[in-house]
């Protein structure tokens, strides 16, 4: 029995999207259907469309591309945005795994995959985007150094995050503060 990969790909269980240079060139319905958008909505797009600000598809790409230069692959838990629908604007946590085709020009082409996170952790503060960079890389059990590392900031201007990230999540102590971030 042969297989139908356009098939296959379009039912995947998982939103997908084929990449080049950050522009979407194909995605499969599960992303339609998690955006809240048609294909020809996403088809020819960046993927900046999917973000909640322009500053944090910039901060991300940035970030992804020495690891996918090295690696080929990049996986991170990020807040993404619906596109359209009756959702439109609304934020969810989303787990995204790349893989570039060439490691040596991670941009130039690659395939993406998107999971919805809402069922099992939803958005409850309204955060600003660097403290849902912050949140993500501690729900990661990255420390204050880490982070400020793979963010260009310093450890102390992490701390400064975090603890604002606790008052709105009315957190007690860093631990507290991730149970709560994966609870939602």
């Amino acid at each position: 029995m042969d297989i139908d990969y356009r098939l296959a790909f379009d039912r995947a269980p998982v939103g997908l999207a084929l990449s080049r240079e950050r522009t979407m060139v194909d995605c499969n319905q599960a992303l339609c259907e998690m955006f809240g958008a048609a294909r020809e909505h996403l088809v020819g797009q960046s993927f900046q469309i999917l973000y909640p600000s322009a500053a944090e598809y910039e901060r991300t790409g940035a970030r992804i591309t020495p690891i996918m230069g090295r690696d080929g692959r990049y996986a991170d838990d990020r807040i993404m945005k619906r596109v359209d629908g009756r959702f439109k604007g609304e934020t969810f946590w989303c787990h995204v795994t790349g893989r570039a085709i060439r490691r040596e020009a991670p941009h130039e082409a690659g395939i993406w995959s998107f999971e919805d996170l809402s069922s099992r952790r939803a958005v409850k503060a309204e955060l600003t985007a660097r403290e849902r960079e912050v949140a993500a890389f501690l729900m990661d059990g990255l420390t204050s150094k880490e982070i400020g590392k793979a963010l260009d900031i310093s450890p102390r201007t992490v701390e400064i995050y975090r603890a604002r990230l606790k008052r709105k999540y009315q957190a007690h102590s860093t631990p507290d503060l991730v149970h709560r971030l994966m609870a939602g």
